[in-house]
């Protein structure tokens, strides 16, 4: 939402001399991405802008050319370098954060796609150094986004990192200075046009009240090192920079996602009673984290983490997660050319369960092609042609039967690392027992040549489990139950198939929902499957995550949920104050309904008490 044109800021060097001189106050809205509320002065920060007109070369400039960009490889990686000796003064949270980002950008500065095609530009296409760097990073940044992915946060995430080491290069190419924040006073709410995560990671949390930028999104490297370092933060606050000026009085609220601008008395005493508040809530949050997912009526659930790369690590330590309930592997094949082989992948679930130990981690192999067909096939995993409809297409553990020796190297990269900690390997997207079948085949094959090669194996090998994300899968669940050790239900795609919905679809996203009542009667019928067994079955969509869901969840069985970090310690409040016998019966109510909107209605009734009563 853009600012008020009509509410100037004062200009440069006016001082303030009365009250009818200095605009009014003015609202902001923007993203919230880390919650919180800041008072203080502004304090704005721009970057000088490095950019260069598009320039080509002579052929006797190519190899003088090549070595600039060699020299700013050798610079990037040294400003990189000190970064990562700066880590050490930040929280704990935050150096857990950015390390595995810094490792990534140094990884891009080796010999990756990046760099081989820059130099190769700047030789058959003759172009200057930062004009190759720019077209080869927005080239491989449209590959990125062009796949097929419901993970759009993710798509984007992986391009802003290519993004940002070309925006390095060219500025050591070009000698531009970047963003200094030695002056920022102490208490200022820091405002700026877009931050990167090497700009966070210079920000001290001691001395920072609050961020706002203009640009950036919920889900990028920037908003989630803001969330490591606890500083209230909102983004994407459009026509912000234009209205804020430098030693103004603001408010910000990271958990509405405003900034009110030279605010009024009254916008003051209600945002000190919100500190207060908040700052209670938090402290009470806080003291759940050590604290069980246990009923009233003393029934045990478990509240555990989904994890899409390494970097949220720390936020699942910080929420108190009992484990990570769904890995996903895609991270280890995105944003490269070839395939990781099995010492890669060792040295990345090594690193995962090591942090998690002994809280058990399920890793879901590698859930690729259909929706990530470009991707897939410029890394050579799916064919090179892509089917007329992607979703119902070769992925999932259809691709992995179809390439055994994709699955194999995974299998046993994951079963190298079994010692390390509790471990579960979870198939995706089956449909027939018999895919487990060959999968658990494959598996006991790697298990045996693993031994022979004198590999220490536990005795009893991982679980070996399957998502039920399909309505064949549910449908089906009796007889794929057999062939199992445990079931984990994925509402997302469960939801989508069984309705035919794209939730990236504006034009039918209004009918996606998970509680339409052949939605809920597959996760009955599955969850019915798993208990007769006395199978482990869980739920790992965003139905998970949500606290109003949670008496129908338990209701119709479930005592696990994986969920996003950030959801776990309102997930529990809601928890501890549930008695299973009520959510039973809510659920055998809500189980006779058939009109989506009367279960929604059931829902939120329901639950918005026992969220209530929780938070009391």
């Amino acid at each position: 939402m853009r600012s008020d044109p009509r509410a100037e800021p004062a200009r440069s060097g006016e001082a303030v001399k009365t009250d009818k001189r200095r605009p009014k106050e003015q609202v902001v809205r923007g993203i919230p991405v880390a919650p919180g509320i800041a008072i203080g002065a502004i304090y704005d920060t721009t970057e000088a802008p490095a950019e260069a007109p598009r320039r080509r070369i002579s052929e006797e400039e190519v190899e003088p050319e090549r070595a600039r960009l060699t020299d700013a490889v050798k610079l990037s990686r040294k400003q990189l370098g000190k970064l990562k000796m700066r880590l050490s003064v930040l929280p704990e949270e935050a150096q857990e954060e950015l390390a595995p980002l810094l490792d990534a950008y140094v990884m891009m500065l080796g010999n990756s796609r990046l760099l081989r095609n820059a130099a190769r530009r700047i030789g058959e296409e003759h172009l200057a150094a930062e004009t190759a760097v720019l077209d080869e990073s927005e080239a491989i940044a449209a590959t990125i986004l062009a796949a097929k992915d419901d993970d759009k946060a993710g798509l984007l995430r992986r391009a802003q990192e290519v993004r940002e080491i070309a925006r390095r290069l060219n500025r050591n190419l070009l000698a531009a200075p970047f963003r200094s924040l030695t002056g920022v006073p102490a208490g200022a709410i820091l405002v700026a046009e877009e931050l990167t995560p090497a700009d966070a990671a210079l920000l001290d949390p001691s001395r920072i009240a609050g961020v706002a930028t203009e640009e950036g999104g919920a889900d990028g490297h920037t908003a989630i090192m803001l969330r490591a370092l606890g500083i209230p933060s909102i983004v994407a606050c459009h026509g912000l920079t234009e209205s804020a000026q430098r030693g103004d009085q603001a408010v910000l609220d990271g958990t509405t996602g405003t900034i009110v601008l030279r605010p009024g008395q009254g916008a003051l005493d209600k945002a000190k009673e919100g500190l207060a508040a908040f700052a209670k809530e938090r402290a009470k949050l806080a003291k759940l984290r050590q604290l069980p997912a246990i009923t009233r009526d003393g029934e045990l659930v478990e509240l555990q983490a989904n994890l899409e790369i390494p970097a949220e690590l720390p936020l699942i330590a910080q929420a108190g997660a009992q484990g990570i309930g769904l890995l996903r592997t895609e991270f280890l094949f995105m944003n490269r050319e070839d395939l990781p082989d099995e010492e890669a992948q060792v040295i990345a679930y090594e690193q995962i369960v090591g942090a998690m130990a002994p809280d058990e981690v399920t890793i879901r192999v590698l859930d690729w092609g259909g929706e990530k067909d470009l991707e897939a096939r410029a890394a050579g995993i799916a064919p090179t042609h892509g089917g007329p409809n992607p979703a119902l297409g070769l992925r999932g553990l259809r691709l992995l039967l179809k390439r055994p020796e994709l699955l194999e190297a995974q299998f046993a990269a994951i079963l190298r690392v079994a010692d390390k900690g509790k471990l579960r390997i979870l198939l995706p997207l089956v449909t027939t027992p018999n895919e487990v079948k060959q999968a658990r085949e494959i598996y006991d094959r790697v298990a045996r040549r693993l031994r022979r090669r004198g590999v220490a194996l536990p005795e009893k090998l991982p679980p070996l489990g399957v998502m039920i994300e399909t309505p064949g899968a549910a449908l089906a669940a009796d007889a794929i139950a057999l062939e199992a050790d445990f079931f984990a239900i994925g509402t997302n795609d469960l939801a989508m198939y069984t309705l035919a919905v794209d939730r990236a679809d504006a034009e039918v996203s209004h009918l996606y929902d998970p509680l339409h009542p052949a939605v809920l009667r597959l996760m009955q019928f599955a969850t019915e499957a798993a208990l007769r067994l006395r199978m482990p079955v869980s739920v790992c969509g965003e139905m998970a995550g949500n606290p109003r869901l949670v008496p129908l969840l338990l209701g119709l069985g479930i005592r696990c949920l994986s969920m996003n970090a950030s959801s776990i310690p309102r997930v529990k409040q809601a928890v501890r104050a549930l008695d299973i016998d009520d959510c039973a019966r809510f659920a055998r109510r809500v189980m006779e309904q058939s009109d989506p909107e009367r279960i929604q209605e059931l829902v939120m009734g329901f639950g918005q008490p026992a969220t209530d009563k929780a938070k009391g």
